[in-house]
C-alpha cells in the first residue's frame, strides 16, 4: 500500500460467490469517494454463510470478539422487522498489537467488522477494508498491518464458498 489509498479488491472470482470480492457495494455520500468495505456475494442461506465465515476467519488467525444479531435487536428493541443481519467482531490479536503500538486512538477502529447478511436471494459478506485504518490517520506504521489483515480478511472471503 502506497500513499494511504485503500487496498483495492482482487480481480478473480471467488467459489460459491457470484462476482468476487466487490470493489464496494456501499452507497456513498456526496463529496465521500473512500470505499470502506470488501464484499462478497454468496449463493448460500443465511445460517450457512455465518458458518462458513466463522470457520474461514478463524483459519486466517481471527477471533470473534463481538456478535450483535441485529434483525434480533431491532426486532426486540423496536418491534421492527428487517432481514438476517449480522455483525462479528473479529480480532487477529498479532494485528491489533502492531496497530494498537503505531498509534493507541486506532482502537477506535477495532476489531474488524465482518457483516453477514441476506439482500434478495443471496447472502452478502462484509468486511471494512483494512485500507480504512491508513486512509483515514495517514499513518505509515499502519501500512504493513493494514496490508496483511487486507490479504488475511482476502483469504477468508476467499474461502467462504
Amino acid at each position: 500500500m502506497t500513499g494511504g489509498s485503500p487496498v483495492q479488491g482482487i480481480a478473480r472470482p471467488l467459489a460459491g460467490t457470484q462476482r468476487g470480492i466487490e470493489e464496494s457495494s456501499v452507497p456513498h455520500r456526496p463529496g465521500v469517494s473512500v470505499p470502506y468495505d470488501r464484499t462478497v456475494r454468496l449463493d448460500a442461506d443465511f445460517d450457512t454463510a455465518v458458518t462458513a465465515v466463522r470457520k474461514a476467519l478463524a483459519d486466517q488467525g481471527f477471533g470473534i470478539l463481538t456478535e450483535i444479531d441485529v434483525k434480533a435487536t431491532l426486532k426486540t428493541k423496536l418491534g421492527h422487522d428487517m432481514e438476517d443481519y449480522l455483525i462479528l467482531g473479529a480480532c487477529n490479536p498479532p494485528l491489533a498489537h502492531q496497530a494498537l503500538e503505531a498509534d493507541r486512538s486506532i482502537g477506535l477502529l477495532l476489531p474488524c467488522n465482518v457483516v453477514v447478511r441476506r439482500d434478495g436471494d443471496t447472502t452478502l459478506v462484509q468486511a471494512l477494508d483494512p485500507g480504512t485504518m491508513v486512509t483515514l490517520t495517514s499513518l505509515a506504521a499502519l501500512e504493513p498491518v493494514a496490508a496483511e489483515a487486507t490479504a488475511r480478511l482476502d483469504a477468508a472471503l476467499d474461502a467462504v464458498g
